[in-house]
C-alpha cells in the first residue's frame, strides 16, 4: 500500500495573533530607546594632537610618525614569521607521517616503486619505439616531405639528420619547408626568414586556423548579441598555396601523390591539416605528442596527406634550451626541477626587459623570483600563500611552445649551406615546383595579415639546428641498446681469441706429452725396435690426440664419435 504524504504544518498566522506580535515590538523598542536617552551618550574621546604653540612640535609628529611604521613593520614581520612556521610544522607533520607510512609499508612500497620503475622505463622506450616507427613509415610512404617550421625559431625547428636522410634518399623524394605561425612575428623578420629559406627548399608561409567554426556559433552569438572578432582564430592563410603547389606537383608526375607531414613538437603539423579541410579531421592541443601514430586525410583523388608523430630530440647532441622547447617528452611527466631549469634555459635566451614588460613583473633576481611573482600575480598559490613553482613554470613553458607569445629570432648574417646541400641537391628539390608563382602566393600572403609590432615582440636568440634521433632513413634506437651491442660484439672476439690461445696451448701439451714419454721409454733401456715401435705409437697417439681436438671444435656437441677409441 503506498504510504500518504505528510503536509508540513503551515507557518500562517490570524491576523490578530500577528498584530499582537508586531505591538510587543515597537513597546520594546521604545523601552530601549528610552533606557538609552537616560543614560546618555558617551562620545569618545578625541585625540587633541600636539599643540600648535608646543615647541618641537614637528619632531614631535615624525617620532610618532615613526613609531607608527615600526609598529606596522614589526606586525607585518610577525605575520611572515608565523606563516613560516606554520609552513614548518606542516612540513615538519607530513615527513613524520611520511616516515611512519614507510616504516609500516616499507617492502610493499619498495617492490612497487621498482615495477613502477621498471615499467615506466618500458613504457617510455616502447613510446620512442612507436614514434620512431611511424615516422619513419611516413617518411617512406610520402612523395613529398613538408618539414613545418615555427616562423618564431626556423632554424631551432630543423632536423640536420632528417633533411639528409630525404635529400640523400633517392627516388625522387621531394622536401618542402612550410613556415607556420606566421601572424606571431614581426613583418619584417617574417619576410627575412623566407628570403633566407627559399634560397636551400621551396618555402610556403602558413597561418593556420587554430579555433575552428561550430554550426551553432554564429546562431548563439547573434542571440547573445555579442561582439567577438573570430577572424584571428578561425580563418587560415597559406592553404590554397599550399594545395595549389602540391596539386600542380602531382600533374607533372601524373599519378596520385602522398604526402607526409613531419616536425618537432608543438610547430602545427595537425593544425595545417585541420586547416586545409577546414574541418578538425585531427586531435590538436597545447600538450606535447598529442599525435601517437600515423593517419591519412585524404584531400582528393589525387592527393593524400599522412600526420606524423613529432621528431624525438637527441639529448645527448643537443642544447638545454633546445630540450626545453622541442623535446617530446610532457611538462607534467617531468619534475619541478627539471621544469625550472627548463624555464631557466628560455628565458637566459631572452632580454630580460622584454619579458619583464611582456609579463607587467617588476625586476627580478633569478628564474624562482620571476616565477613566484608569476604565481602572486595569477593566484596559484598554495596552502599557507606559498607560490606553486612547479605549475606556473608548467605554464610558461606551454605559452612558450603554444600560439600566446609573440618572440623572434634573426636569420644567420651569411647563407652557409649545410654539408648535405649542394647545388645540384638544391636544383634537385626545386625540380617540378612552379617558383614564381609560390614566390606571389607567399606575397599575398604576407600582405593579407596582421603582425605584432618589433616593439611588443620578444628578441630570442635561437641554438641553431636541432639535432633528431634519424640516420640513413633508419632511426637510431636508445644509447643502452646501442652500447649492449658493441658489448656482445666485443665479448665474441674475446672468446674467438680465447678459443685460438686454448687450442694453441692444448697442442703444446700433446708435443710435451708426447717428448716426455719417449725420454722415459729410453731410460728403461728399451731396443732400438722397441724404441722406434714405441715412437710410431706416441706420434700416432699424439697426432690422434690433435686430430680429434680439431674435429671436436668443428663437429657438434652431439657427435658420439671419439678418435681416442675408434681410429685405428
Amino acid at each position: 500500500m503506498k504510504r500518504p504524504k505528510l503536509r508540513k504544518a503551515s507557518k500562517r498566522l490570524t491576523c490578530h495573533k500577528r498584530y499582537k506580535i508586531q505591538k510587543k515590538i515597537r513597546e520594546h523598542h521604545r523601552k530601549v530607546r528610552k533606557e538609552a536617552k537616560k543614560r546618555g551618550r558617551k562620545k569618545p574621546r578625541k585625540d587633541p594632537g600636539v599643540p600648535g604653540a608646543a615647541p618641537f612640535k614637528e619632531a614631535l609628529l615624525r617620532e610618532a610618525e615613526l613609531r607608527k611604521q615600526r609598529l606596522e613593520e614589526l606586525k607585518q614581520k610577525q605575520k611572515l614569521d608565523r606563516q613560516k612556521e606554520l609552513e614548518r610544522r606542516r612540513k615538519l607533520d607530513a615527513k613524520r607521517s611520511a616516515a611512519a607510512v614507510q616504516e609500516q609499508t616499507e617492502g610493499k612500497e619498495s617492490s612497487s616503486k621498482s615495477e613502477a620503475k621498471k615499467t615506466k622505463k618500458v613504457q617510455d622506450k616502447n613510446a620512442k619505439k612507436s614514434f620512431h616507427s611511424e615516422l619513419e613509415k611516413v617518411i617512406e610512404a610520402s612523395d613529398v616531405v613538408l618539414e613545418v617550421l615555427d616562423a618564431r625559431d626556423p632554424m631551432g625547428c630543423r632536423c640536420p639528420q632528417l633533411e639528409q636522410a630525404i635529400t640523400c634518399s633517392g627516388g625522387g623524394k621531394k622536401l618542402l619547408l612550410v613556415l607556420n605561425k606566421i601572424d606571431l612575428v614581426p613583418k619584417e623578420n617574417l619576410e627575412k626568414w623566407l628570403n633566407y629559406l627559399k634560397k636551400e627548399f621551396p618555402t610556403v608561409a602558413f597561418k593556420s586556423a587554430t579555433l575552428l567554426k561550430d554550426r551553432n556559433m554564429q546562431e548563439t552569438f547573434s542571440r547573445r548579441r555579442a561582439r567577438i572578432d573570430l577572424s584571428r582564430h578561425t580563418e587560415s592563410f597559406g592553404s590554397e598555396c599550399l594545395v595549389k603547389l602540391l596539386q600542380d606537383y602531382g600533374r607533372t608526375q601524373n599519378k596520385a601523390i602522398q604526402v607526409g607531414l613531419v616536425g618537432f613538437p608543438n610547430v602545427g603539423k595537425s593544425s595545417i591539416i585541420n586547416s586545409i579541410k577546414k574541418d578538425r579531421v585531427c586531435d590538436v592541443g597545447p600538450a606535447r605528442g598529442v599525435t601517437k601514430c600515423m593517419q591519412a586525410v585524404r584531400i582528393d583523388k589525387q592527393m593524400k596527406i599522412l600526420d606524423s608523430p613529432s621528431i624525438v630530440a637527441d639529448p645527448t647532441s643537443s642544447d638545454s634550451v633546445t630540450l626545453a622547447l622541442r623535446s617530446i617528452i610532457h611538462t607534467g611527466d617531468s619534475c619541478s626541477v627539471n621544469v625550472v631549469k627548463a624555464v631557466d634555459a628560455v628565458l637566459n635566451h631572452c632580454n630580460k626587459q622584454q619579458v619583464m614588460m611582456f609579463y607587467s613583473i617588476p625586476d627580478f633576481k633569478n628564474t624562482e623570483e620571476l616565477l613566484s611573482l608569476l604565481a602572486q600575480k595569477r593566484g596559484m598559490l598554495r596552502k599557507g600563500g606559498v607560490p606553486d613553482i612547479e605549475n606556473i613554470a608548467k605554464l610558461l613553458l606551454c605559452d612558450w611552445t603554444g600560439a600566446k607569445i609573440s618572440y623572434h629570432s634573426e636569420p644567420p648574417a651569411s647563407q652557409i649551406l649545410p654539408p648535405y646541400l649542394t647545388e645540384d641537391k638544391i636544383a634537385e628539390m626545386q625540380t617540378g615546383f612552379n617558383l614564381k608563382k609560390l614566390e606571389e602566393e607567399n606575397s599575398s600572403t604576407v600582405q593579407a595579415l596582421k603582425y605584432p609590432s618589433p616593439a611588443s615582440s620578444i628578441v630570442f636568440q635561437s641554438a641553431g639546428m636541432t639535432n633528431g634521433k634519424i640516420v640513413k632513413n633508419k632511426v637510431v634506437e636508445d644509447e643502452s641498446e646501442w652500447e649492449d651491442l658493441e658489448t656482445s660484439k666485443e665479448e665474441e672476439d674475446f672468446m674467438e681469441t680465447d678459443d685460438d690461445q686454448d687450442s694453441v696451448e692444448e697442442e703444446n701439451d700433446v708435443k710435451e706429452e708426447g717428448r716426455t714419454q719417449m725420454t722415459r721409454n729410453a731410460e728403461l733401456g728399451m731396443g732400438q725396435t722397441g724404441h722406434a715401435h714405441s715412437e710410431n705409437e706416441i706420434a700416432e697417439s699424439g697426432l690422434a690426440n690433435s686430430l680429434s681436438f680439431s674435429l671436436d671444435k668443428t663437429a657438434g656437441e652431439d657427435d658420439a664419435y671419439d678418435f681416442n677409441t675408434d681410429y685405428v
